[in-house]
């Protein structure tokens, strides 16, 4: 009997372990009468590569084969099965608990004690997710850890729409230094657009410059496209100087994500 090299803790680790593992199932399911082509098409791989597969594991010991295409899972082919079986199901548990689990867990700002387990209402305030004791508002959820007021608490188990409207985003492009920078653009159209806005998003120097020339301090100064969308979404209204060369892309991610924007022209 050919010595067995361990592949590794997971059968999901290479194509190889997984591929040995969907053959012993096949075998098993079928045993003893299974043939080499029944096995290719059960899996999905060439009736070759079952027979350079099978002679692998009928060396290591975990499939016998009495002849006539009649193959056999031994015991120690059972035990193998077992281990890595078992090795899927902390995987899967894993998976659904810890990294799926994670996903449904939102973040929300607690307006006041509140304790792992209690449920609260929800509302998006100021771009802001913010959780309250009780089930008053029209959507509700269930705390899973402890927090005190103005704390970061976390959230599961969602019912109802959160009701409020996404921002809109007013852009303004600021011409490369080479181009005029923001010389080429009159204060007052930036200035005339700030008030609307609940924050002022800057992307690249030029932008800047053109924000501070015009009497404002950026809420963000590298405003990628991500953090502008991600403000709206939370239904900021957002102000954003963008170079030139740096516009499209953001409009282009705004476009995506369904987000309403204006693009100011600075001839105004």
């Amino acid at each position: 009997m050919a010595e067995h090299v361990d592949e590794g803790s997971g059968v999901l680790q290479s194509k190889r372990s997984a591929t040995r593992y969907q053959i012993l199932v096949a075998i098993a399911e079928r045993q003893p009468a299974v043939s080499q082509r029944e096995i290719a098409d059960k899996i999905g791989i060439t009736a070759q590569a079952v027979s350079d597969y099978l002679q692998d594991l009928v060396e290591e010991g975990y499939v016998r084969n009495p002849g006539r295409g009649r193959y056999e899972v031994t015991k120690e082919g059972v035990d193998w099965l077992i281990g890595r079986t078992d090795e899927l199901r902390e995987f899967v548990t894993h998976v659904s608990e810890d990294v799926v689990g994670q996903v449904e867990i939102e973040t929300a700002i607690a307006t006041a004690a509140i304790e792992s387990g209690e449920s609260v209402s929800l509302a998006m305030r100021n771009g802001i997710l913010r959780a309250t004791p009780g089930e008053s508002g029209s959507t509700t959820a269930v705390a899973v850890t402890d927090a005190e007021a103005d704390e970061d608490v976390g959230v599961t188990d969602f019912e109802g729409v959160l009701d409020y409207e996404l921002g809109r985003v007013t852009a303004i492009s600021i011409p490369r230094v080479q181009d005029g920078g923001s010389d080429a653009v009159a204060r007052e159209t930036i200035t005339d657009h700030a008030t609307a806005g609940d924050l002022v998003a800057t992307a690249g120097t030029e932008a800047f410059v053109a924000a501070r020339r015009a009497g404002l301090d950026p809420d963000v100064r590298f405003g990628t496209p991500q953090a502008v969308s991600e403000a709206a979404a939370r239904g900021l209204d957002v102000l954003l100087l963008a170079v030139a060369d740096e516009l499209s892309t953001h409009l282009d991610h705004l476009r995506e994500s369904t987000i309403n924007y204006r693009v100011v022209d600075t001839a105004e």
